[in-house]
């Protein structure tokens, strides 16, 4: 366990503080690992401007990514995170579980999303080109591609910062995968 502080609002800069308010008015708390961003005086905003930033993928897509890329980098506060957003948005348990395998037999456009990224996130971008071929075919665009390269890289910047920190997660904990 490391000795990584998560900070309070009195601890952190003017521009966070604010930040702190918008998130606890939004989500009615500041998760840790978004407080744990705080410790910069501006990585918390240059991260929630990139999380929100406009995208081709809808919010279900975007967590497909998300709990993908965070199943591969094995990252307990995003399954946890991930597994409560994507109920709200709309995944059933059954279905959160099978996304994290890279599977979403219950979609098929969703399902060539879950397998591309699992590719994308297991090789370090260093995909077959048979991988994105397919990944085309079920009906993504070429847009989509690079639109999923940045949500993999957003999830990627909290699952290595919960991996270095290991603040407390505060969501319930996402259930362990069967093999």
């Amino acid at each position: 366990m490391t000795r990584f502080s998560v900070p309070t609002r009195d601890q952190v800069s003017p521009d966070n503080q604010a930040l702190f308010d918008n998130l606890k008015t939004m989500l009615s708390f500041v998760p840790n690992l978004y407080a744990t961003f705080a410790h910069s005086a501006t990585a918390l905003g240059t991260y929630l401007t990139l999380q929100s930033a406009k995208s081709s993928l809808n919010a279900k897509q975007r967590e497909v990514v998300n709990l993908v890329v965070s199943q591969v980098n094995d990252c307990e506060y995003c399954l946890a995170a991930h597994t409560a957003v994507g109920k709200m948005v709309g995944f059933t348990d059954a279905q959160i579980l099978e996304i994290r395998h890279g599977r979403a037999s219950f979609d098929p456009k969703l399902d060539a999303l879950a397998r591309f990224v699992r590719e994308v996130a297991e090789k370090r971008g260093h995909v077959a080109a048979a991988d994105t071929e397919a990944f085309l075919d079920a009906g993504w665009s070429e847009g989509a591609v690079v639109d999923v390269i940045v949500v993999v890289g957003d999830k990627i910047i909290t699952n290595y910062l919960h991996g270095v920190t290991k603040v407390a997660v505060d969501f319930p904990a996402a259930s362990k995968l069967a093999a």
